[in-house]
């Protein structure tokens, strides 16, 4: 339905998000370019896709190394003769803390932390858009982060990432939309998986209350009274990467549970 028949590049496919990711799209009808740093977990996930009957090639990839990059763009054309979508969902954990208390390591951490969100996917848009290009056609989903406009102290990695990948979307939506192209982001805040649930759980015995109580108090400011989950997270992904999105360009959508409004 939104994806059917499209070659979808995610880059960024390990656990969690990505999988699921990948998952919805094989469901969908969508051949797939899983990349990711880790060929084992891409290879699972790629087992899972092609149960679900979809043709599916994977590339252990680190997304800021640029001839890493390229031979990714090249073996996925070289595979399918076209790549129809690219998700761009990598992001690798950072250091964490407050600036003033890094050390050497923890400041080339936040370093690669940036690679990856904003160098990694000029490069993946680097070498994948002229494929695109060449058809006249395509689209681009920079998954990125409420966080990239609601910064948390101790988390400034993360949101220098995000708002990279943020803000080089909607240039590449100026540059490459004459050309065909469309360039649009999801900005999830919180998803419920299990590293949310792990954090609510740390939070709830660190304050002495159940979880449940824990989790009401993280989403009293959410106007669902709940986190959004990875398929829902998903949903607005395969959106935008359809047809249905056909005159939507430079546009961000929020999947936060109304956490963050505008």
């Amino acid at each position: 339905m939104f994806v059917d028949g499209k070659v979808v590049m995610i880059v960024g496919a390990g656990r969690g998000l990505g999988a699921t990711l990948a998952r919805r799209c094989a469901e969908d009808g969508a051949d797939l370019v899983l990349a990711a740093r880790t060929a084992s977990t891409l290879e699972q996930i790629a087992a899972d896709c092609r149960a679900a009957g979809a043709r599916g090639l994977t590339v252990a990839t680190d997304v800021s190394d640029r001839d890493q990059v390229r031979a990714l763009a090249d073996a996925a054309h070289a595979e399918f003769g076209r790549i129809d979508v690219l998700v761009n969902s990598a992001f690798p954990p950072g250091p964490g803390g407050p600036v003033v208390d890094m050390d050497d390591d923890a400041l080339d951490a936040w370093r690669r932390s940036l690679d990856a969100g904003g160098y990694g996917t000029l490069l993946t848009c680097r070498y994948v858009a002229p494929h695109m290009v060449d058809a006249g056609r395509g689209a681009i989903v920079n998954v990125t982060s409420m966080t990239s406009r609601m910064a948390h102290g101790g988390r400034s990695d993360y949101a220098a990432g995000k708002a990279a990948m943020h803000r080089l979307g909607w240039a590449l939506a100026d540059e490459l939309g004459p050309l065909g192209i469309r360039v649009n982001a999801v900005a999830p805040g919180a998803i419920l998986g299990e590293g949310v649930r792990v954090w609510i759980e740390g939070n709830a015995a660190k304050h002495g209350v159940s979880y449940e109580e824990q989790l009401a108090a993280q989403t009293d400011e959410m106007a669902l009274r709940r986190i959004a989950t990875e398929d829902e997270v998903a949903n607005a992904v395969l959106f935008l990467a359809s047809d249905f999105a056909s005159g939507i360009t430079g546009a961000t959508i929020d999947v936060n549970a109304g956490q963050l409004f505008g």
